[in-house]
């Protein structure tokens, strides 16, 4: 499970802003606010699963360890590449 403290480092390593996650993750503002809060207020499973999957989506993992827990940003230049592959691929004749 991903901690609000880890959700709020992934978001500032994308340099996104709440809004922007909520879009993405396709939940509501108020419910990824709720994530995110330094009270560990209560969300849905589905929420906090929705809001991984499109962190993970932009490059970020998730890690955790016997010393803690984190997120790293994985390769940026990867990431770009493989939009641009699949760019190629919807422009390339069939």
């Amino acid at each position: 499970m991903i901690t609000g403290r880890q959700v709020r480092a992934a978001r500032a390593l994308l340099n996104w802003t709440q809004e922007m996650l909520a879009e993405k993750a396709l939940v509501a503002l108020t419910a990824l606010k709720r994530l995110e809060s330094e009270r560990g207020l209560g969300v849905h499973e589905g929420t906090t699963d929705q809001v991984r999957r499109a962190l993970e989506a932009a490059a970020i993992l998730f890690i955790e360890s016997g010393q803690g827990r984190g997120v790293m940003f994985l390769h940026e230049t990867s990431g770009n590449e493989a939009r641009q592959a699949r760019v190629r691929r919807v422009r390339s004749p069939t």
